[in-house]
């Protein structure tokens, strides 16, 4: 039986809700024009148009310099692509990656999985930011590449990835950033050699991502076929993806002032609702959409199982299955009993302030009885 229950949505960097716009550009291209965009038939070069329109709409919107956008099945693609097509284009000499120990395993993992490299991870401040000198000495002549993350998925800190851009390209490495959470909400690095994106986080649809390379970047395929996307990334495009992902991208660009706007009076909202938690990470170098914060007692677990109604998360969606603490906050000194006492709220376009005050008002309620009945618990 289906569960009709309202569910205030508060989980904005696992996924975002799918754009209305996004949807409706969506439907005429798994209905009717079901062409396939590699086809040389009519209905193939029609949909090709919709996917080199997509393409457009999204190189817009992200403002970079001249460079080739190649679509993916999402981010995590497009990072394993990147990351592996670089260092295998490095020059032999060349065996150090140097990221950070905040990354996404995304990037975490597949730099650890790399066989024959030493991975560099450096720490982070309690802040979560990484420390300039520290990042120079580790950026030496032997650097491959350096990636890092614009902004962190789990704690919101935006990283000085300029200034660690120019780091590795003065040591002569590469320079990939993981742009997921912030691509449409803040800058991205002008001078990477490689971006990667995801429309699931920019209010498109599931199952599509992107690779941005600057001119003059040429990385061989991680997977081999039919020689798609210039030969990068073997595989049938879907039109309707695409084009969900290019509206999104086009309404995330047009709308960015509004949005960032109203993100910042849910932020203010939050900030007084929540006013007795502490936030974890950096107040001033922080995406304003993403609230992760802990509480002395409480069990983050326990508490999302008690407030099942608000869609709020630990951390990571693609982690939190693990049980283990997050590796952000553990990064950034917490305890174990303090990142398990964390959550994260996120919010964004189409977050109300009373679905905001509704649930922090619950989450409220419910932590406070977590602690009375461990208060009452310590007092017997």
């Amino acid at each position: 039986m289906a569960d009709h229950r309202v569910v205030i949505y508060l989980d904005y960097q696992a996924t975002t809700p799918l754009a209305p716009e996004a949807f409706e550009a969506m439907v005429p291209l798994l209905r009717d024009q079901f062409g396939n965009p590699h086809s040389t038939h009519r209905a193939g070069r029609q949909a090709a148009a919709q996917v080199e329109l997509a393409r457009d709409r999204i190189l817009m919107a992200m403002a970079m310099p001249l460079g080739k956008l190649v679509f993916t099945s999402g981010a995590t693609e497009a990072i394993n692509i990147s990351l592996i097509g670089l260092l295998r284009s490095a020059p032999p000499a060349r065996r150090r990656i140097v990221t950070l120990a905040t990354e996404h395993a995304a990037v975490r993992d597949t730099v650890l999985a790399m066989d024959g490299y030493e991975t560099i991870l450096l720490p982070v401040g309690p802040d979560g930011l990484v420390n300039l000198e520290t990042a120079r000495s580790a950026i030496t002549s032997d650097t491959a590449l350096v990636t890092a993350m614009l902004v962190n998925n789990e704690i919101g800190v935006i990283q000085p990835v300029d200034a660690l851009c120019d780091l590795a390209h003065a040591a002569g490495a590469v320079f990939l950033c993981d742009a997921v959470q912030g691509f449409g909400r803040v800058p991205l690095p002008q001078q990477a050699d490689a971006l990667t994106i995801s429309a699931h986080k920019v209010h498109g649809p599931k199952g599509v991502g992107a690779l941005w390379l600057c001119d003059g970047i040429t990385i061989p395929p991680l997977l081999h076929g039919g020689g798609q996307e210039g030969g990068l990334r073997s595989g049938t495009l879907s039109p309707a993806l695409c084009a969900g992902f290019g509206v999104a991208a086009d309404l995330m660009h047009r709308l960015r002032d509004s949005d960032t706007q109203h993100t910042e009076m849910l932020w203010q909202a939050a900030l007084r609702l929540f006013d007795d938690w502490t936030i974890n990470g950096s107040m001033g170098a922080r995406y304003h959409g993403n609230l992760n914060i802990r509480r002395d007692g409480i069990d983050g677990a326990r508490l999302l199982s008690e407030c099942r109604d608000i869609a709020f998360s630990l951390g990571s969606a693609c982690a939190s299955g693990s049980g283990r603490p997050s590796h952000v906050l553990q990064a950034i000194g917490l305890s174990d009993k303090e990142a398990r006492g964390s959550v994260r709220i996120g919010f964004g376009r189409y977050t109300t302030i009373d679905e905001l005050e509704g649930a922090a008002k619950a989450i409220t309620q419910a932590a406070e009885r977590q602690l009375s009945v461990a208060n009452g618990a310590h007092g017997s």
